[in-house]
């Protein structure tokens, strides 16, 4: 287990920068994911990490050593890539022990480390295969198992999950989310699934043209966004963004706003930084949105919105309900009536606890939520009493 620290991390190809002075602190055991659009830089920070790629500026520490210089090899870590390379004529046995013998280990260490590795991934039956007689989640736990036996101090996976279709991308997800627990590892994973992102990590990193958006728990950067790339970025579906301009601040209460169409919203927001007039953007997610026909109580101040059903999604549980409001923008609502759904051209009134509300500042910037249920605890890392690394290879 390891931690790693990046200190004004950076990277340039000739006068192209991809990634602007990163400062990072991954914990001892965490496992972190970097997420964000194509091109925000996430692999390439992640192969600086493992020393495939030359670091232009900044400091890279493992356990607090510098390693800005060293080999991949010389960093005690292990990589998982998106494609499973695996050697097409050898045993799924002799592609994990493959490394270790490179390396010169003992016939018993290499059987004890390859059995235990293929035991807590669930492939011990399949050791005599070959890759081409594996489905596809089988070969990625291969390679998976290809680095655990190698007991590095770190792991990374750049976005190992891609090439697999949807039912095994979700049964994979949670074998890696119980081997993260198992190993007790330090973990970097790379996505830009941000479901992945949220059920998977410790600590989400929302990367953005090169830059960390925000770092923080799933449900710090879900309820408490910094800015509306991260609001709009994490959640699916995505926020709905109301334009609007401040009409009045009341300090330690709310900001009270007016769209163009007339519509007053009230936010529960910190106001210090804005005055009357400000250009700003409401945000509200669609699990806080109800129909006015069948909405739960709301206690205090609420605020509706109006629009006609351009679109309704069927989830089974629930509905989307696609809106366009009368100045010609949409909201997406989320119907848990469970009755009939509104028909497609109905006009239909929402509501929403002005608790619930977001505000976003001219410049992206995130006003902080007053509301007590903005509030969110930190994830439990591991469960107490979880199998140390050495326990789950023996």
């Amino acid at each position: 287990m390891s931690t790693v620290t990046l200190r004004q991390l950076s990277k340039k190809y000739d006068q192209n920068a991809v990634l602007h002075g990163v400062d990072l602190d991954i914990a001892d055991g965490e496992l972190v994911v970097l997420v964000g659009p194509s091109g925000c830089g996430k692999s390439t920070l992640l192969r600086m990490i493992c020393g495939l790629e030359a670091i232009t500026g900044g400091e890279l520490s493992i356990d607090g050593h510098v390693v800005n210089h060293l080999t991949p090899s010389e960093r005690g870590i292990a990589m998982v890539f998106q494609s499973y390379a695996l050697y097409p004529h050898m045993s799924v046995y002799r592609n994990m022990a493959f490394g270790l013998r490179i390396r010169g280990e003992g016939k018993d260490a290499i059987d004890r480390r390859v059995r235990g590795a293929a035991k807590a991934l669930h492939i011990d039956h399949l050791l005599q295969r070959l890759p081409r007689e594996l489905s596809g989640g089988q070969r990625q736990r291969v390679a998976i198992g290809r680095a655990i036996v190698r007991e590095p101090a770190l792991f990374l996976f750049d976005e190992p999950l891609s090439n697999l279709d949807a039912s095994l991308r979700v049964k994979t997800r949670i074998e890696l989310a119980r081997l993260h627990r198992d190993l007790n590892a330090t973990m970097v994973y790379v996505t830009h699934d941000q479901v992945e992102a949220m059920t998977l990590g410790d600590k989400i990193v929302v990367l953005h043209e090169g830059r960390i958006q925000q770092a923080g728990t799933p449900m710090e950067l879900y309820q408490q966004p910094a800015n509306q790339f991260v609001a709009t970025f994490i959640g699916s579906p995505t926020m709905n963004l109301l334009p609007a301009r401040v009409t009045k601040v009341l300090p330690g209460i709310g900001v009270m706003t007016e769209r163009a169409d007339g519509q007053k919203l009230f936010a529960q927001v910190d106001g210090a930084a804005l005055h009357e007039g400000d250009a700003v953007t409401v945000g509200v997610r669609s699990e806080h949105l109800f129909s006015a026909l069948g909405a739960p109580h709301i206690d205090g101040e609420a605020c509706s919105l109006d629009g006609e059903v351009l679109l309704v999604e069927e989830l089974g549980d629930t509905a989307l309900l696609y809106l366009q409001l009368p100045d010609g923008g949409e909201l997406v609502a989320r119907d848990t009536r469970g009755g009939l759904p509104p028909l497609i051209g109905e006009q239909l009134t929402v509501r929403c606890d002005s608790a619930q509300f977001h505000l976003f500042r001219a410049d992206g910037q995130a006003c902080r939520r007053l509301a007590a249920s903005a509030q969110v605890q930190p994830r439990a890392r591991r469960a107490a009493g979880g199998a140390s690394k050495g326990a789950t290879l023996q």
